[in-house]
């Protein structure tokens, strides 16, 4: 699905306020993709399996022991029965399940942003017409934030991303809270007016998480294996892909030379850590109001404005003029947030985050 950019809608503005990544510092790149990341991933799978790589499927690995000479053994178990694959260099795609993070009890959630998500697909769900129609939507309520993240197939992905303690309050089963929860924002009901979910939804607690360390002996974390963050910007594959083209680097690296190899994985992780704590910065702010303040009334003054367009558009990992005008924009959000404070109106109901 061809995404040009993102809307928000805010009920205190009273609007919805389209950017487009054509308006990034850098024009080249116009447009992103939506993708669905099971159909991604078994493309990416048959790539590599096309390219010569020997591919199992029905298989999961469970149990790794690491070699004082060096490399791992892995017992993976299928459908004929236990098998051992014995491994110079291993590297941990696992997603969410986190392999060796659980192994080694080195994953960390993210306490400093406390939130919660409901979520599930609709189909014939209100589209925005044009190039837009794979716009994400971002819709701000009172307990958080909802996402519209239309798909290929025709599936509209939507969620909610509230406070813990809102979700945990709910009486009924997740698929009547999330309906009860999308009838709190008449801007997205109204999207959803002729839409049906395509089965029950779904609900997750503190998913945001990072390991204490990305690689180490003989072994490397990479994607949501290492760290997941809050979905604002709609940033998983993104910062999985990217991770994966650091990596290869790695391990080609560490396979000749051992001492290089670990540097450059070091500096890989430096790099992943700076990006996701740059998204973090704004994914932390997302129900402030002086956030709110600042999105839904855009002003390009020091070219601040294209700026945040290069950031949703996840223009994170090149040396560009990006970071000094983020700087300019995390100074007025500041100073808007003194304001507000003063005011005694400093954020949503029922909202936790950083400061």
């Amino acid at each position: 699905m061809p995404k040009y950019g993102i809307t928000f809608d805010s009920p205190w503005h009273n609007k919805t306020v389209e950017y487009r990544f054509a308006k990034a510092l850098d024009k080249t790149l116009p447009m992103a993709y939506q993708v669905r990341r099971s159909v991604f991933d078994a493309v990416l799978f048959k790539n590599a399996a096309k390219k010569g790589v020997k591919v199992f499927e029905g298989v999961r690995a469970h149990e790794v022991e690491f070699l004082p000479e060096g490399g791992a053994r892995v017992i993976v178990s299928g459908p004929d029965g236990e098998t051992t694959w014995r491994t110079r260099y291993l590297v941990d795609t696992s997603g969410r399940d986190t392999l060796l993070a659980n192994k080694f009890g080195i994953k960390r959630a993210n306490l400093r942003h406390s939130t919660a998500a409901i979520f599930g697909h609709f189909t014939n769900a209100k589209r925005l017409t044009g190039d837009a129609e794979g716009h994400i939507s971002i819709f701000w309520f009172d307990h958080g934030w909802f996402w519209f993240i239309p798909l290929a197939d025709g599936t509209t992905s939507v969620g909610a991303v509230c406070d813990p303690e809102y979700i945990n309050a709910r009486k009924t089963d997740t698929t009547t809270f999330l309906n009860a929860t999308i009838a709190l924002c008449p801007a997205l009901g109204e999207r959803l007016r002729d839409a049906t979910l395509t089965g029950p939804a779904t609900a997750t607690g503190n998913y945001s998480y990072m390991c204490e360390r990305m690689s180490g002996p003989s072994y490397l974390l990479l994607g949501d294996a290492f760290a997941f963050v809050d979905p604002v910007f709609s940033t998983g594959v993104y910062l999985a892909m990217s991770s994966g083209f650091m990596g290869a680097d790695v391990v080609k690296t560490a396979l000749r030379d051992p001492a290089r190899g670990a540097a450059k994985a070091q500096h890989a992780e430096a790099e992943m850590r700076r990006a996701i704590a740059t998204f973090s910065w704004y994914i932390y702010r997302m129900t402030r109001p002086a956030f709110r303040d600042l999105f839904m009334g855009p002003r390009n003054i020091f070219r601040v404005e294209e700026a945040m367009m290069s950031l949703l558009a996840g223009d994170v990992f090149r040396r560009t003029s990006l970071r000094a005008r983020l700087l300019i924009f995390q100074s007025i959000f500041y100073a808007k947030t003194l304001r507000y404070r003063l005011r005694g109106a400093d954020m949503m109901p029922g909202i936790k985050s950083a400061a």
